[in-house]
């Protein structure tokens, strides 16, 4: 059990134990159904833990120039890349670093299609089955008028040099989600199925989860192969590595009380360190608290930026918060750092790694040349 109390505050801490789990459900579902699962670095960039990743995976996936480079110097192999615009300024970066390519459209791949195809760069095309069960539109891939794909009337035949397909629009779903979005793929699109190497299915396989149905995973998988059995499969999740393997942690540093409202003040930002919290939005836990009963007292969570709705609430304590008390958020490895700003140049949380052996090691620690170096 981590004493949360000896963790420096604000910091990110991952917990190696708990990526040790993860780990291990990926492996059987990359053993049991044949399928490749490579790392989607949009939901964790944690390059002081892509040794351990890289172990437990068949690669990394890239959606700009930067992260390109970092799979090709820090992960140790050429990246999967996607992004939905690639630009004469950033193409050549991206193909040094890169042996597969997704384009977002058919005239992307015109315009920067030959220039992969003479490095041996194996070339995809993104496609829009028109169907995702992601509710809200901020995620949602397939909604109207979405820039995300080609869709199967703009698709009339494929171009020479294509090899692979990727579709992607799950988000933390399930793998019933999987099937259809496999019906609407083969539906749309299996036309094209033979005359491609490879099918790649995107993230949001959230195969980590508590809920999640491993073994029914594994089961669509292999019936599909056995369908289409010349395929490479392909699987990106990004949560599935890191989902709840780490903590924010934060201290309590003012207690503000407003019109029967209770705001602890804390040394961390909603809006810099936790931007899905308003976005999505959702609450997240907090160890030691709970939702609040009828008639219990309530604590809002303030943050340290001046943006007026930098909070989140309510949760319940067993106790009444006090200055100087962590606050522990749950759940904040993935699509958390990758995510902050310096907006205010609010002090950013350190990256902290509890090791399998206990110890306590700071990775990085940030300070004003930090913010600074950001600005011109």
């Amino acid at each position: 059990m981590i004493d949360f109390r000896k963790i420096p505050s604000p910091c990110y801490v991952l917990d190696e134990q708990l990526l040790d789990r993860n780990l291990a459900v990926i492996d059987r579902v990359r053993r049991e159904s044949g399928a490749e699962i490579i790392v989607a670095l949009k939901a964790c960039a944690m390059w002081s833990i892509f040794a351990d990743l890289a172990r437990h995976s068949d690669g990394a996936t890239a959606s700009s120039a930067a992260e390109a480079r970092l799979v090709y110097e820090e992960f140790g192999c050429p990246a999967h890349t996607y992004a939905p615009v690639y630009t004469d300024g950033n193409i050549d970066e991206i193909l040094r670093c890169s042996d597969h390519i997704t384009f977002n459209s058919l005239a992307q791949f015109e315009r920067f299609g030959q220039r992969a195809l003479i490095r041996g760069i194996s070339c995809g095309l993104r496609i829009n089955p028109q169907y995702s069960p992601v509710e809200t539109d901020l995620y949602n891939p397939c909604v109207a008028g979405s820039r995300l794909g080609v869709t199967a009337e703009q698709l009339r035949e494929l171009p020479a040099g294509i090899e692979g397909l990727h579709f992607h629009v799950l988000c933390e779903s399930r793998p019933e989600h999987l099937r259809k979005a496999l019906e609407a793929v083969e539906e749309h699109f299996g036309r094209f199925l033979d005359q491609i190497k490879w099918l790649n299915m995107g993230g949001g396989h959230l195969m980590t989860h508590a809920d999640y149905d491993c073994d029914e995973l594994i089961g669509i998988l292999k019936a599909f192969r056995a369908r289409h059995p010349h395929l490479r499969l392909i699987l990106e999740p990004g949560s599935a590595f890191t989902w709840r393997t780490g903590y924010l942690v934060s201290t309590v540093e003012d207690i503000v009380e407003n019109g029967g409202v209770h705001t602890a003040m804390l040394d961390v930002s909603f809006a810099c360190h936790m931007p899905d919290c308003l976005e999505m939005p959702y609450k997240p836990a907090i160890v030691g608290a709970h939702e609040p009963a009828p008639g219990e007292k309530r604590w809002r969570m303030g943050g340290t930026s001046c943006l007026a709705g930098d909070c989140c609430g309510d949760w319940a304590f067993d106790h009444e918060l006090q200055v100087g008390e962590r606050i522990v958020f749950e759940d904040m490895i993935h699509y958390t750092m990758v995510k902050t700003t310096m907006f205010n140049g609010v002090h950013h949380p350190s990256i902290v790694i509890v090791r399998r052996d206990g110890r306590v090691e700071i990775i990085r620690e940030f300070g004003y040349e930090d913010f600074r170096n950001r600005m011109s």
